[in-house]
């Protein structure tokens, strides 16, 4: 079984940064990719980026593009996510998630993602 564990989040304020990061755990880890999601009160949980865990490439959703970098450690089995420029709109619990060895959905669904972490809060203030 694959656990993940984020840490990093917090309070900060508009205009600055953040680095949040997930370690994962398990016997076999071998995902296809790893990415982040977030849900803020009352919204849907969504896509912010995934990084594919063989070769590196990365993914943003467009809200993020050019603020944030994805990037994961295979030795050390952990994914990092450098925030910057943050807004309050980027308030939100942010969610590690993982794949199986085997991309059946691509990376921006939920349904791609097999293993999901407990969630980290940030909060962005104006």
């Amino acid at each position: 079984q694959v656990q993940l564990v984020e840490s990093g989040g917090g309070l900060v304020q508009a205009g600055g940064s953040l680095g949040l990061s997930c370690a994962a755990s398990g016997r076999t880890f071998s995902p296809y990719a790893m990415g982040w999601f977030r849900q803020a009160p009352g919204e849907e949980r969504e896509f912010v980026a995934a990084v594919r865990w063989s070769g590196g490439s990365q993914y943003y959703a467009d809200f993020v593009e050019g603020r944030s970098t994805i990037s994961r450690d295979s030795a050390k089995n952990t994914v990092l996510l450098q925030m910057n420029k943050l807004k309050p709109e980027d308030t939100a619990v942010y969610y590690c998630a993982a794949t199986g060895p085997i991309n059946k959905h691509g990376f921006v669904s939920r349904r791609a993602y097999d293993y999901w972490g407990q969630g980290t809060q940030v909060t962005v203030s104006s």
